[in-house]
């Protein structure tokens, strides 16, 4: 089902999302950097670092949240949220001292839903920013664009419904004159576009997943519908000479019209609760789909102007069935991509082909999404420690560092320097 309220003025501006990249210069828009990949600009990145050796700056922000540092100028924002999602606050921090400059409650949630997943927060999904305004999202518990030179709301929405249960952890995403959010609850699940000038909504579309999860002697959702359950992060991509939205969910994926919503293609699958992003590979013309939680799996999807309609059994390259995240984004270098699995294990796969090339254990518990600066991957684990490592197809560790304290969020990389926020900091560490 799709609700078409489409005007002149809403339309995407297809030019301007594929020319993003260019434009933002050295900033971190969104947790996944520049060109939503993974990969930073600049060189000089910090080969070794430790809470005495590196550190420009060291900020403690109160609450408990994951989402991650995104950056525009001299500013560094993040969400934060009280441990029992009373309280939800946006956070903005002085890029170049590390002094706070807003700390500001955005509301008071009178009875959060319980969490029920001792991984998430209430805080989990990472804002998005551009020239002058940011975006910060809490799931069903509110959205709020915010001036960054003034300081001031622009608006707020907090009626888009959607019972999280484990918590949201989809992250908003800009596209042209849209901010589109991702709601894959347990009793609901829909992607909706808001105007992002006005918060107005342009379209929302239901997914049309069939979970095939109803108890035949209660007649509902099995597990209180927990398979429905998604939290990953929409990609856009242009492929078969058209851009489309890239947008995962509980046990199946989907590509949407960008200007309306309309669905184009889907693939489906045996996992639920996917939260690791795609990753596009347009020399191949393949998407890198994770299928979620349970027993992960990577599938590489064929995309070209033949992708339409159920492509489960016609458009899937090839799979990867061992050592695949449940949480962390994976990284395109060259014809390589890089994967870290929940467990530590970082893979070097065939970016043509899947086969593997290297595997390397680092961890035993890993959430935060690999990235590449300054020509080598960055790799962090959720006790504080972090590896750099050369791409290539055969294993080079070439630096490490160590915090304080665990990590979750995913790094941010600017101007040769890392800014990485863990349990209660938010750092910015800086190479020789």
């Amino acid at each position: 089902w799709v609700m078409m309220m489409i005007k002149k003025s809403h339309l995407v501006l297809i030019t301007f999302v594929m020319m993003a990249g260019s434009m933002y210069g050295g900033n971190w828009p969104g947790y996944r950097g520049v060109g939503d990949d993974g990969h930073a600009e600049g060189e000089g990145y910090p080969l070794m670092w430790s809470e005495e050796e590196g550190v420009v700056w060291k900020t403690p922000i109160h609450g408990r949240a994951w989402s991650s540092p995104v950056i525009w100028g001299d500013q560094v924002w993040m969400t934060t949220a009280t441990e029992d999602g009373t309280e939800m606050f946006a956070i903005c921090v002085d890029g170049e001292t590390g002094e706070v400059i807003l700390d500001e409650k955005l509301w008071d949630v009178a009875e959060p839903e319980p969490l029920s997943n001792p991984v998430n927060t209430y805080g989990s999904p990472s804002p998005v920013i551009e020239e002058g305004r940011v975006y910060l999202h809490f799931g069903s518990y509110g959205t709020v664009c915010i001036d960054t030179e003034t300081m001031e709301e622009v608006w707020r929405r907090q009626d888009l419904e959607c019972r999280h249960y484990r918590g949201p952890g989809s992250s908003p995403v800009i596209v042209g004159d849209l901010l589109v959010l991702t709601f894959d609850g347990i009793d609901v699940q829909y992607v909706v576009a808001l105007d992002k000038a006005t918060g107005e909504t342009v379209w929302r579309t239901d997914r049309s997943t069939d979970f095939n999860d109803i108890d035949v002697e209660t007649g509902k959702p099995q597990r209180d519908g927990d398979w429905r359950k998604g939290y990953n992060t929409p990609l856009v991509v242009e492929a078969g000479g058209k851009a489309q939205l890239v947008s995962p969910g509980a046990k199946a994926a989907f590509g949407y019209d960008l200007e309306t919503g309309e669905e184009i293609w889907t693939v489906t699958y045996e996992q639920h609760s996917s939260a690791s992003r795609p990753v596009w590979n347009e020399e191949e013309g393949l998407l890198y789909l994770n299928t979620g939680y349970g027993q992960p799996e990577l599938w590489a999807i064929r995309m070209d102007e033949t992708t339409q309609g159920d492509v489960t059994d016609s458009h899937v390259a090839w799979k990867v069935l061992k050592r695949m995240p449940k949480r962390s984004a994976p990284v395109l270098v060259g014809d390589r991509l890089y994967l870290l699995s929940d467990e530590g294990v970082v893979s070097c796969l065939d970016a043509g082909s899947g086969e593997v090339k290297w595997e390397e254990r680092f961890s035993d518990k890993c959430t935060a999404a690999v990235i590449v600066a300054g020509g080598n991957l960055y790799v962090f684990d959720e006790l504080g420690k972090g590896w750099v490592v050369a791409p290539g197809d055969e294993f080079m560790k070439v630096g490490e560092g160590e915090l304080d304290e665990g990590m979750l969020a995913s790094p941010a990389a600017v101007d040769g320097d890392l800014i990485l926020r863990t349990v209660g900091h938010v750092y910015r560490v800086r190479g020789e």
